[in-house]
């Protein structure tokens, strides 16, 4: 693997992952970078690389990775962060700059080629599960679906103390907050769960959990809220059940609609089977999701019926032309989606003007 070496790590490439070994010798050596120690970033998370000559101290080289949406949990909650202690940045002195700048293009041309990322990708970003944290006021431990805050230090609130804990699953957390040192000399990690409002300060909100200055304590508090934050995105993206597949208990959210390429994919299938068979049942964009059976009698023209639909007008009327061209249209869109060829798209559209 080829190695670029700056101030904060040493960079290793090769055409599948960057692995980053953060400097940890040194009392002035970033915390947070002690409590990193490794990172393996796979280039398909990469988005763009910005490399900048001659920007940094000294007329040393910048080069900053940013990462595709739902990669980064550490620019999601850290945007206060110093800008030298951000994870994937690198600088480095002018005397390397050549050798650094013929990495980056290696490395820009490797993300180019690379897929997308995987949504579980982040999950490598972040420390793994248990994750313990521990400051002056209590402790946080994680356990990838259900996060417990227990205020058990020196420096808890007699309110805090006498609630003892509280714990969240992971669906109910709607984002966590991170917040550095203020005049007081304290930051904290707040879980912000879905429909609810800090209307408390920091010392008595049960969903905080503070920090000190003294040793890593913000750190601590600020991967923290990246981890669970990383975890929620992982979550977030679950599978979606198959048209068609029967079932009748389905979340909102999974539900397919107008920009799910399933959806898409699905629609295109079914409308190529309207012209070829002589009965299917479909979900065509407008219907409301709701089934439409198209049959065809002898002379070819087709009937529509079902549930809440409107049977479509024989052949030879006007409004029977104006359903051909809004199946065109239709069509139109799926070849514009790329989910019809050339070749397919013209074959159907010939068909469908075939029964004016």
């Amino acid at each position: 693997m080829d190695e670029l070496r700056g101030d904060q790590a040493s960079w290793a490439f090769d055409s599948e992952i960057v692995r980053v070994r953060f400097e940890t010798k040194g009392w002035f050596k970033s915390p947070l970078f002690k409590l990193l120690g490794t990172l393996d970033l796979p280039v398909g998370a990469i988005r763009e690389i910005d490399f900048r000559p001659g920007a940094g101290r000294k007329k040393g080289w910048v080069l900053q990775l940013r990462l595709h949406d739902r990669m980064d949990p550490y620019a999601a909650v850290g945007a206060m962060l110093d800008e030298k202690y951000q994870p994937f940045r690198l600088t480095g002195p002018a005397k390397t700059e050549l050798v650094a700048e013929y990495l980056v293009d290696q490395l820009r041309f490797a993300a180019e080629q690379a897929g997308p990322p995987d949504p579980a990708t982040v999950l490598s970003l972040v420390p793994s599960t248990p994750l313990h944290v521990l400051t002056s006021e209590g402790t946080a431990r994680f356990e990838a679906d259900r996060l417990s805050l227990v205020w058990s230090g020196t420096y808890a609130s007699g309110y805090k103390k006498k609630k003892q804990r509280r714990e969240f699953e992971l669906s109910e957390i709607a984002h966590m907050e991170w917040a550095p040192v203020d005049e007081w000399g304290w930051g904290f990690v707040r879980v912000v769960t879905r429909g609810r409002v800090a209307d408390a300060k920091p010392k008595n909100d049960l969903n905080v959990l503070r920090a000190g200055e003294e040793g890593n304590e913000i750190q601590q508090a600020f991967l923290l809220a990246a981890t669970v934050t990383a975890h929620q995105w992982a979550r977030d993206v679950r599978p979606r059940p198959a048209l068609g597949s029967g079932g009748t208990e389905v979340e909102e959210e999974t539900k397919p609609g107008f920009d799910d390429p399933e959806w898409w994919k699905e629609t295109a299938r079914n409308a190529v089977d309207v012209l070829r068979g002589p009965r299917i049942s479909f979900h065509l964009p407008g219907s409301g999701g709701r089934d439409a059976t198209v049959e065809e009698d002898g002379d070819g023209a087709a009937i529509t019926a079902g549930e809440g639909t409107d049977p479509a007008p024989e052949r030879g009327t006007g409004a029977d032309t104006a359903w051909i061209f809004e199946q065109i249209e239709r069509l139109g869109d799926l070849h514009a989606k790329g989910l019809l060829t050339d070749e397919e798209f013209g074959t159907k559209k010939a068909e469908l003007l075939d029964r004016i």
